[in-house]
């Protein structure tokens, strides 16, 4: 009689945003304007709390320095729960419309705010808009240089505002690092190209079946963690919508946003969760670097 095999753990991760920082939204939410705009990330990170409490799921919260600035109870109750605290950047901007030095100042602002607020280290990162690659060669260093031990700002797949379907599908040690690690969000590799299977928009636009069978398949084909995400206000289909977006971000950005608290209840307890950290062992994990153009 064979033993039964451990259920494998996948990295729960949220991106701790209002939903006037997307960058689908910015042509009717200027930057200028956010203090103005009326704040909804507070009560939708609560109903996340609640929502893990509840299925018994810790996970990894990359938070906005902006968002914890104006909301630094929210920061400690997220780390008093036992969740990792991890850095989203401190207002939004992509990192490839930064100089190298003025994102080595945004992830050092954020990082500050963060740890201040919660009173624990912060050392994870996911870039605003997965907007780090082969473009932005600086960026792994720096973030290292900064005190940051691992990058979840990778989705290897294709997609018009982001995307590196070359990029690695698993951790990898990117080139300039010697010991920050970059875990991409998870895809799965059909038909010759990488699918998306880690969550976000594509969670709420496509089937659940969908997610749910693209987390079993790397759970059990490859015996790999998944590493899923989104965004609060995407369980949040009471907040406001201005007139003037653009047909395709509309679709994008409201479709579905009723179902999506049911289908993350689902897939919470369909699945075992932990945190980015835990799940990937950041504190011990040893890679070589990899250069992205040699994956497919």
């Amino acid at each position: 009689m064979h033993a039964q095999r451990a259920p494998i753990i996948n990295a729960m991760s949220v991106d701790v945003e209002d939903y006037f920082q997307v960058q689908a939204l910015e042509s009717v939410y200027d930057r200028d304007s956010w203090s103005q705009c009326q704040s909804r990330v507070e009560r939708n990170t609560e109903r996340l709390l609640e929502l893990f409490e509840q299925a018994g799921v810790h996970a990894t919260f990359f938070t906005l320095g902006w968002v914890a600035e104006r909301y630094p109870a929210l920061v400690r109750r997220i780390a008093d729960a036992g969740h990792e605290l991890a850095s989203h950047g401190y207002g939004h901007q992509r990192v490839d419309s930064q100089s190298p030095e003025a994102f080595r100042e945004d992830i050092r602002r954020a990082r500050g705010i963060l740890q201040d607020a919660s009173g624990v280290g912060v050392y994870g990162y996911r870039a605003p808009t997965f907007s780090v690659g082969d473009h932005t060669p600086w960026a792994w260093s720096t973030l290292e240089e900064e005190g940051y031990l691992y990058s979840s700002s990778v989705y290897p797949v294709k997609r018009d505002f982001y995307g590196m379907p070359d990029a690695p599908r698993t951790p990898f040690r990117p080139q300039g690092a010697d010991r920050l690690v970059e875990i991409p969000i998870s895809t799965l590799r059909l038909f010759g190209r990488n699918w998306p299977g880690g969550g976000g928009g594509y969670f709420r636009l496509l089937p659940y079946s969908l997610t749910k069978a693209a987390i079993d398949q790397i759970n059990r084909a490859e015996a790999k963690p998944a590493i899923f995400y989104l965004h609060p206000w995407e369980i949040d289909p009471d907040q406001p919508r201005p007139g003037g977006v653009p047909l395709k971000s509309k679709f994008r950005h409201y479709l579905n946003l009723s179902k999506t608290f049911d289908r993350l209840d689902r897939l919470s307890r369909a699945f075992a969760w932990d945190r980015v950290d835990r799940v990937f062992d950041i504190r011990t994990t040893r890679l070589e670097a990899t250069p992205l153009a040699a994956h497919a």
